[in-house]
């Protein structure tokens, strides 16, 4: 039996992953697992999504409104990604389910 993978959905669970991952203690582990995956590209984008976190300040200040804004951009990239190379989709569940290990 084949397993249908709604892109949208894996899409939205990852964006939210990374963003969760970004400001765990294990964020490194998990950007080289990224970098593996999903390539060198999503890995920069993913510690320069972390770096602008840390710089607006939202786990001090409880601001959620950078993280949001984040995870939008990560569900538009992510669903990208899906749409020319469906093959990750394994990928990215797979680190979805890894963030919450962190």
């Amino acid at each position: 039996m084949t397993h249908v993978q709604h892109q949208p959905r894996v899409a939205w669970d990852g964006a939210r992953a990374f963003i969760r991952a970004a400001g765990r203690p294990h964020f490194a582990d998990f950007s080289l697992q990224v970098r593996d995956r999903l390539g060198p590209d999503i890995q920069e984008q993913l510690i320069a999504t972390r770096d602008y976190l840390i710089a607006s300040g939202i786990w001090d200040q409880g601001d959620r409104y950078p993280m949001d804004v984040e995870a939008g951009k990560w569900r538009w990239r992510l669903q990208d990604l899906l749409q020319s190379r469906p093959d990750l989709a394994g990928a990215v569940v797979d680190l979805t389910a890894k963030s919450f290990e962190l």
